[in-house]
């Protein structure tokens, strides 16, 4: 666990070497979304634009070393059933805060910008849901941090693409990483990054999605069959100052 812990250290201090992450919204190219029907989406522990509880997380503050290795479990995400003609669901998370630039990620007396360009990261991509299914448990897709990540290609839950920590890690950690994997967002971040859950009833049973496809392939694919769309919004940071606020927020509005 100590590698990875070095690994949450300094990641998101190289996420900006994930190739080909679309700089496009998080339901950007879809076909009449406006007209889309709803989902009731339900993520545990968390309500919508507030914290993500740190067992959910790739990575959580420390007070001596600023961040560490996280529970990185996947919290239960519950939906209502889609419309008629639903063949089968898909679940995207996207983290929509991540900075273009990574200069002075993670790096004493520095912060990054609120004021600088954000981009997606995607931290689940999980399709062909069996259409009998409308809620995924916790922990069934992710009990923790798994060394060179979890591998890609059909579970029980669905088939699984690959989140960007793809193409973040290195060293011991690289490897296809598969599913869900956790927050990890700069811990001198000036800007509590949101991350959209969002689950898509679409009316195919497959996407015809296979090997490494990433989030990009898999919302390219689903703009072209979605019938309903749901989503929660949940936030995390690892800025002290941040979770301060987030936490007097959280107590004022209780």
């Amino acid at each position: 666990m100590a590698r990875i812990g070095q690994q949450c250290a300094w990641i998101s201090a190289i996420v900006c070497g994930v190739a080909a992450v679309a700089l496009v919204g998080v339901m950007a190219g879809t076909a009449d979304a406006a007209a889309m029907k709803k989902l009731t989406v339900s993520v545990e522990g968390v309500a919508n634009n507030r914290p993500i509880p740190t067992q959910y997380a790739f990575c959580v503050p420390n007070a001596q070393s600023h961040t560490t290795s996280g529970a990185n479990k996947n919290p239960a995400i519950k939906w209502s059933k889609g419309p008629s003609g639903t063949r089968s669901y898909a679940i995207i998370v996207v983290d929509t805060d991540v900075p273009t630039v990574f200069d002075d990620a993670n790096k004493e007396g520095r912060t990054i910008a609120r004021s600088l360009k954000r981009r997606n990261f995607y931290h689940m991509v999980l399709v062909d849901i069996p259409a009998s299914k409308t809620a995924l448990a916790s922990g069934a897709d992710s009990a923790g941090i798994t060394a060179k990540g979890k591998p890609p290609g059909p579970t029980p839950n669905g088939l699984r693409g690959v989140n960007d920590y793809t193409g973040a890690m290195s060293g011991e950690m690289a490897g296809n990483y598969g599913g869900y994997d956790g927050p990890c967002p700069p811990w001198n971040d000036e800007i509590l990054h949101h991350y959209h859950f969002i689950v898509y009833a679409v009316d195919v049973p497959s996407l015809g999605l296979s090997g490494n496809f990433t989030g990009a392939d898999a919302q390219a694919a689903i703009a072209k069959h979605a019938l309903a769309k749901g989503e929660i919004v949940g936030t995390y940071t690892q800025n002290p100052a941040l979770m301060k606020k987030s936490k007097m927020a959280a107590k004022s509005a209780s």
